[in-house]
């Protein structure tokens, strides 16, 4: 029995019948290299043999009684694969625009909370003879990182990697209600004596924030409610729809030595490119720049294997108010390097000891009578979208012999935000993973098709600069 912690269950509570809190990734294969050919069920059988390498993927929730505290994880007694891995043809023609969809109506439907929470769909019938794999993962198992850490248990270095036997071990015991009960009531006993310190700890580090912001010579970060109205702002239904882009990682980073800034800094300012391109086209682009929340990971080295969530985040601007590219990345390195100043002024683990004393039953009702009461529609958006950054192989890797060639990340989008951009680097390149409400947004396409061309502009305007010494 393994108890959620807050932060893992801040993401169960955050769920409503509009938001669904599960991660996602489309990883497209190439097939052609898989011993005696590509089949559903080498995929199925590939899963089988590593599942006993991520735990958290053969365990359910248990909900204490009257919500009391946290959920727990526990063995599924009656796991089966093949109520998780599942075999879909894509529709024809079978471009990126079907699959988007496929992958926008598999997002659309939150998992199954008596069951794993997790699915992964094995997808044939792509124009180009490709497979995709799309996996969808609640966030309550795990975050970007962990992501990744776990990908890399299912798939190879090596196209030709030896089959492996599952060890056979058997599901551990339930815990009875009365052993929940009591490991519940000794840990909530804990957690409330901690509440005092918290809250003056937490006064200290934003005040702190305040006095660093009176200081002249020093820029602000991005404020929480101080976004724009923009037209993906408002009130989420459940429907979905994924779109995708890339951009050459050898590029960015060619572009990031000439401004002398961070990888994510350039990523931001292509994700500020492509918006601004997208707004102006629609004369939607709002006098104030866009607030983007970025989650940041606060791993440590030694938490690598662990399947869960260690992550807090920062606002900043995205500086779409400006038109010159040069200008606007200088002044999102600027705005963010004071975004990542202060969250470690606040502290990275605030949010989860925050969330480790929250009340279960309050944060979830509270959730749902916001989500509700279509209160986004009624104030200042909090933000206007989530832009994640996340780092991947910077090698091939092979799932039963297919060598995964593209890997887009999508992120959940949040009430009153309908838009979140996710992107990964694998190997040469940046994927870019777009998830919509698409009542919000329901020309994702269009959006995502301005990446390529936010980027040329990046690079212009790096070709004039003195590359910075690395």
């Amino acid at each position: 029995m393994e108890r959620l912690s807050g932060l893992d269950a801040f993401f169960l509570y955050m769920e409503t019948e509009a938001v669904h809190m599960h991660v996602a990734l489309t990883a497209v294969l190439d097939p052609s290299g898989m011993p005696g050919g590509y089949s559903p069920g080498k995929i199925q059988t590939r899963i089988a043999e590593r599942i006993h390498l991520v735990p958290i993927f053969t365990k359910k929730l248990v909900v204490p009684p009257l919500q009391i505290h946290h959920p727990y994880w526990v063995d599924d007694q009656n796991f089966r694969i093949v109520n998780h891995v599942r075999h879909v043809t894509l529709p024809k023609p079978g471009g990126p625009h079907e699959l988007g969809r496929l992958t926008g109506d598999i997002a659309s439907a939150p998992l199954d909370r008596r069951r794993p929470l997790w699915e992964l769909f094995v997808i044939d019938g792509l124009y180009d003879g490709n497979i995709a794999l799309v996996a969808k993962v609640h966030h309550s198992c795990l975050d970007g990182v962990a992501g990744v850490d776990t990908i890399m248990n299912f798939f190879d270095l090596e196209r030709d990697a030896p089959a492996t036997e599952p060890p056979d071990t058997e599901p551990e015991p339930r815990p009875t209600e009365r052993e929940v009960v009591a490991d519940a009531i000794r840990q909530r006993l804990h957690e409330f004596r901690n509440f005092v310190p918290l809250a003056r700890k937490t006064a200290r580090n934003v005040a702190a924030v305040r006095r660093s912001r009176k200081v002249e010579h020093e820029a602000p970060g991005g404020t929480p409610l101080a976004a724009p109205q923009a037209l993906f702002n408002g009130s989420l239904t459940p429907s979905r729809n994924v779109a995708y882009s890339q951009v050459s990682l050898d590029e960015v980073k060619k572009v990031k030595g000439a401004f002398g800034c961070t990888v994510n800094d350039i990523v931001l300012a292509i994700c500020a490119g492509a918006l601004r391109r997208y707004l102006l086209a629609k004369d939607e682009l709002p006098e104030r720049p866009l607030l983007a929340t970025c989650p940041t990971s606060v791993r440590g080295d030694d938490e690598h294997d662990e399947h869960n969530n260690k992550l807090s985040g920062f606002y900043t601007s995205l500086c779409t108010d400006i038109e010159d590219t040069t200008e606007r990345v200088r002044a999102i390195q600027t705005v963010t390097d004071a975004a990542k100043r202060e969250h470690e002024m606040v502290g990275g683990s605030l949010l989860s000891e925050w969330a480790d004393v929250a009340d279960p039953t309050l944060f979830n009702a509270g959730m749902w009578l916001y989500a509700r009461s279509k209160l986004a529609d009624h104030h200042r958006p909090i933000h206007n979208l989530m832009i994640s950054s996340i780092p991947g192989p910077t090698f091939p890797i092979y799932m039963a012999g297919a060598e995964m060639v593209r890997a887009y990340p999508m992120g959940p989008v949040l009430e009153g935000s309908g838009l979140n951009i996710t992107v990964m680097s694998y190997v040469d390149h940046i994927d870019f993973g777009f998830m919509v409400c698409d009542d919000l947004l329901p020309d994702v396409w269009v959006l995502a098709a301005q990446i390529p061309s936010a980027f040329e502009e990046v690079k212009e305007a790096a070709d004039g600069l003195t590359p910075f010494a690395d």
